[in-house]
C-alpha cells in the first residue's frame, strides 16, 4: 500500500535568498493573479480570464486558509485545475492532491504545476506519488532470476527486458518499460511488495526506490497522488496503523465524484483468488531461497493453488457477484470454504515456524494471517447491517468483499484527524445544482458549497436530441431500435461520433447491428489498449467508437474528430448489484426513499459525465443524443434535465441535419481564416 515518488524541485533557477511566496501570500489577489494583467495572460499564449475560474480560486483560498472544507463544481472548460493549483501554491503549507487516475496524476505533475510555478515564480518542491506495485523492487529482481515461473519463455523474455532497463533506470517506475505489456505476469514478481521493501537492511536503502519516495515525499510542498493512495493512506490512519501521506495542511480532491467508491474499497476488505494465488506462488519461490529443506512448505503452497481452483467451481460457471448469502448456504460452498480454511491454515501455520529464515518468508507468513483473517469472516458473517457482504466471480477467479454500508462515519473520522483544509472539487458533483447526495457520502455535514457553470457557450454551439417512437429500456429489441434511431444521425454527422452504452451487452449487440451499415471507421472498447484506441480514433477524423463505463469520464477529445455522442439509456446502477441493493434495502429501512435520494443523484452524475465527453474547448460544436425515453416519460426525467449544460432540445431529426450542415459550413470559414 505504500508509494512512491517523483522529485522535482520546480523552482530551479530561483533565487533562494529571496521568500518569494511570503510576498505572495501577504499581498496576492487571486482574481487578480487570474485576471487580465495578472501573470498567467504573460505567460501563457492562449490565456484568458474567465470569472467562474476566479471565483472557484477565491473559494479554494479560504478553505485552506482557514482549515474549512468546500465542495466545489466547476463545468468543463472552468480551468478548475489552475483555480486550485494557484491557492496552493501561495498556502505556505504542504498540500496534498489527489485526482482520480495515474494519467491525471502525470498531466498535473509535468504539465499544469510547472506553467503554475513558472507564472508564480514560486520556489516549489514538488512530488509525485504512485502505487507501490508500480515500481520496481531490486531485491524481488535478483530472486525471480531462479523462481519456478520463469520457465515460461514469455516470462524469461520479460524478465529480460526489465533486468536490462534496471540497469539504467533513475525512478524505477515500470510505465518507462514499454516493451513488456502491462498485464503480463512477470511485474507481480519484481515489482515493490510491502512487506519486503518495509523490511530493508540499513545497508539497503540507498538503492531503494521506496525508502527515496518517502524522502522526498517528506520534503515536497505539494504532493500529488491518486484517490486509491490517499485513501489507503486514510484507511491505515483511522485503524491506527500508521500513514503512507506525509501530514499537510490541505487537502485537494480533483475528480471528487469517483471518492466515495475508492474510500469503499479501502475501508473495507477484499480477498480475492489473485491475492490467494500470489501468495501460494511466493511461498513457493522464497522456498527456494530460505527454507530448500523445507519440502511440505511447497507442497502445501501448491495444495492451496488447486484449493483456490476448486473454490472457484463452487460458483456458477458464467460470471457474476451477488450476496454472499445468495451461495454461503450451498452444500458445494459449505465444502470448498471448509477445504479453503484448512488448507490457508495449514500454511500459515507452517509459515510461522520457518518465518524467521528470510523477509521472503516472513513477508509470505504475514500475507497468509491477514487472507486467514479475512476469510474467518465469510465462514460465519455476523448479523451487521454496517457491513455488505457479496462475492464477484470472473472467468478464472473470484473476490470475496466487505464493503462498509456507508463511508460517512470513517471518513469524517478521517478528514478530523488530519485538521487541514479539504476541497472537493470536480465538474460533476451535484445533482440540479443540489449537493445533498455527494455530502451524504461522505458525511460533509458542515462544508461550503460552490457551483461555477461552465464558460463554454452550450446555447449555441450544442443541441440535445431526445428522439420520440423508441421502446423502454427493458424490451428485448431496445439496443436495435437504438441503432436505426442513430443510424441517420451518424450520416448527418459522417461518423465523428462516441456511442455510449450502460452495458457491455448492448455495446455487442450494437457492434453486431452496425457491422456492413455504415463506411465509417469503427472502432470498439477491447479491441485495442485505450489510449491507442483514442489516438486511432482521432487520427481518422471520421470515425465511430463504441464504448462502455470508462469511456464515459476522463476522455478528452477536441475538435472536429468528435462531433456526436450518443447515449444509450440513463446510466441506473443494477438493483441486482448486491451493493447497491443493500443501499437500497438499508435507505427503506431507514425510512428514505432510495429511488430519488441516491438511484436518481447517482445516475444523474454519470450522465453528466458522459455529455461532459461533448464539449471540451471554446470552439467545439456538437449534437447530444439521450435514447432513452425515461427523460421525457418520467416524472424524473426533469432532474436530469435540470443537471445538464444549457442547451436546445429537439425532437427532429431534420433539426440534427440543419446543425451538422452548419457545424460544417462554420468549420470552413474558420479553414479559410
Amino acid at each position: 500500500m505504500n508509494m512512491e515518488t517523483e522529485h522535482s524541485d520546480l523552482a530551479a533557477g530561483a533565487d533562494p535568498d529571496r521568500d518569494e511566496s511570503a510576498d505572495l501570500v501577504d499581498s496576492a489577489d487571486v482574481v487578480a493573479l487570474l485576471g487580465e494583467r495578472g501573470p498567467f495572460a504573460d505567460a501563457l499564449a492562449n490565456f484568458a480570464p474567465r470569472a467562474e475560474q476566479q471565483h472557484l480560486a477565491e473559494a479554494v483560498t479560504r478553505a485552506l486558509a482557514d482549515h474549512d472544507s468546500l465542495v466545489g463544481e466547476a463545468g468543463t472548460g472552468t480551468g478548475k485545475t489552475f483555480a486550485y493549483l494557484v491557492p496552493a501554491l501561495l498556502s505556505n503549507e504542504r498540500i496534498v492532491i489527489s485526482t482520480g487516475t495515474r494519467h491525471l496524476q502525470d498531466q498535473l505533475f509535468h504539465n499544469d504545476l510547472p506553467l503554475v510555478r513558472r507564472a508564480l515564480g514560486l520556489p516549489i518542491v514538488a512530488s509525485l506519488l504512485k502505487g507501490r506495485a508500480n515500481y520496481l523492487c531490486r531485491h524481488r529482481l535478483r530472486r525471480a532470476r531462479t523462481h519456478p515461473a520463469m520457465s515460461d519463455a514469455t516470462l524469461r523474455k520479460h524478465l529480460l527486458i526489465i533486468e536490462e532497463w534496471a540497469r539504467t533506470t533513475h525512478r524505477g517506475d515500470i510505465a518507462e518499460v514499454l516493451a513488456v505489456p502491462e498485464e503480463s505476469s512477470v511485474w507481480q514478481y519484481v515489482v515493490s511488495n510491502e512487506d519486503f521493501c518495509s523490511r530493508h537492511e540499513r545497508e539497503e536503502l540507498s538503492d531503494c526506490f521506496i525508502n527515496a519516495a518517502r524522502k522526498h515525499a517528506q520534503e515536497a510542498d505539494i504532493v500529488v497522488v491518486n484517490h486509491h493512495l490517499l485513501c489507503a493512506d486514510l484507511a491505515l490512519k483511522e485503524q491506527g496503523f500508521g500513514e503512507l501521506l506525509p501530514s499537510a495542511g490541505g487537502y485537494v480532491i480533483d475528480e471528487a465524484h469517483q471518492l466515495p467508491e475508492v474510500a469503499a474499497q479501502f475501508f473495507g476488505k477484499k480477498l480475492s483468488s489473485r491475492q490467494l494465488l500470489d501468495l501460494a506462488r511466493d511461498t513457493v519461490g522464497e522456498q527456494v531461497h530460505e527454507a530448500p529443506d523445507m519440502k511440505e512448505l511447497r507442497e502445501q503452497a501448491m495444495s492451496l493453488e488447486t484449493g483456490v481452483r476448486h473454490f472457484r467451481l463452487a460458483f456458477a460457471i458464467e460470471p457474476g457477484r451477488d450476496t454472499w448469502a445468495a451461495v454461503r448456504e450451498r452444500p458445494e460452498m459449505e465444502r470448498e470454504l471448509e477445504r479453503m480454511t484448512l488448507l490457508l491454515g495449514a500454511l500459515t501455520d507452517t509459515l510461522e515456524a520457518v518465518a524467521e529464515r528470510g523477509k521472503g518468508l516472513e513477508s509470505c507468513y504475514k500475507r497468509a494471517l491477514q487472507q486467514r483473517e479475512i476469510l474467518s469472516r465469510f465462514v460465519e458473517p455476523p448479523p451487521d447491517d454496517q457491513w455488505i457482504y457479496w462475492y464477484e466471480t470472473y472467468r478464472n477467479g473470484f473476490a470475496l468483499n466487505r464493503t462498509p454500508m456507508t463511508v460517512a462515519k470513517p471518513f469524517q473520522r478521517a478528514m478530523q484527524e488530519t485538521d487541514a483544509g479539504w476541497v472537493f472539487t470536480s465538474a460533476t458533483l451535484s445533482v440540479g445544482g443540489d449537493f445533498s447526495h455527494f455530502r451524504a457520502q461522505l458525511g460533509l455535514d458542515h462544508t461550503d458549497e460552490l457551483l461555477v457553470d461552465s464558460p463554454f457557450d452550450y446555447r449555441r454551439n450544442a443541441l440535445l436530441y431526445l428522439p420520440e417512437g423508441l421502446p423502454e429500456p427493458q424490451h428485448p429489441g431496445y439496443t436495435s431500435s437504438v441503432m436505426e434511431t442513430v443510424l441517420p444521425v451518424l450520416e448527418a454527422s459522417a461518423g465523428r461520433a462516441f456511442l455510449l452504452f450502460t452495458s457491455h451487452r448492448a455495446l455487442q449487440d450494437a457492434k453486431r447491428w452496425l457491422e456492413y451499415r455504415i463506411d465509417y471507421p469503427t472502432f470498439v472498447q477491447g479491441d485495442m489498449p485505450k489510449r491507442e484506441l483514442l489516438e486511432a480514433f482521432q487520427s481518422v477524423g471520421n470515425a465511430v467508437l463504441l464504448g462502455t463505463s470508462s469511456f464515459w469520464e476522463g476522455v478528452d477529445v477536441r475538435g472536429e474528430a468528435l462531433s456526436l455522442v450518443v447515449i444509450d439509456k440513463l446510466p441506473f446502477g443494477s438493483p441486482g448489484d448486491p451493493v447497491t441493493s443493500a443501499r437500497i434495502e438499508h435507505m427503506k429501512a431507514e425510512g428514505g426513499n432510495p429511488f430519488f435520494e441516491f438511484q436518481v443523484p447517482q445516475a444523474a452524475i454519470a450522465l453528466k459525465q458522459g455529455v461532459g465527453r461533448l464539449i471540451r474547448d471554446v470552439t467545439d460544436r456538437g449534437v447530444l443524443v439521450i435514447c432513452d425515453p425515461r427523460m421525457r416519460t418520467r416524472s424524473y426525467g426533469e432532474v436530469f434535465l435540470n443537471s445538464l449544460p444549457p442547451m436546445p432540445i429537439t425532437t427532429e431529426l431534420s433539426e440534427i441535419e440543419s446543425f451538422f450542415r452548419q457545424e460544417r459550413e462554420a468549420w470552413r470559414d474558420e479553414a479559410d481564416e
